[in-house]
């Protein structure tokens, strides 16, 4: 049983979720070397669509992904892959998860606080 890479020009879509807590921490692609490099390592590598190459969660800000397990849907063309989170946080924009808005009276508003300072480890390249 091999995952459909096919189905989505050469891509599936990989939920991120904190192994611990089970909370959402990020949504990011992979291609079939992206995924093999994945299993191989235990550390979550993606690819990026906009620079069109692999890149390693945490390469730059050292918060690294710990695989601990990867199951597929009844598709095989989607991921969910449970972590242990390396850093204070996965959002590049300084929070622990990537979903740090909640929808409020029709408006997207911050609903927790930065876990750290995002200019401190990509120098203002968030």
């Amino acid at each position: 049983m091999n995952l459909d890479f096919a189905k989505s020009d050469g891509l599936v879509t990989a939920v991120v979720q904190d192994a611990a807590t089970q909370r959402v921490l990020m949504v990011g692609y992979m291609n079939q070397e992206s995924f093999q490099k994945t299993v191989e390592t235990g550390f979550v590598t993606f690819y990026s669509r906009s620079r069109k190459k692999l890149w390693m969660k945490g390469e730059s800000s050292g918060h690294r992904l710990v695989v601990k397990d990867i199951s597929t849907d009844c598709d095989l063309d989607a991921l969910l892959i449970q972590v242990e989170a390396q850093g204070p946080g996965v959002c590049h924009e300084g929070y622990q998860s990537c979903f740090f808005r909640r929808l409020e009276n029709g408006e997207w508003q911050v609903a927790e606080e930065r876990t750290y300072d995002p200019n401190a480890i990509y120098g203002g390249k968030a």
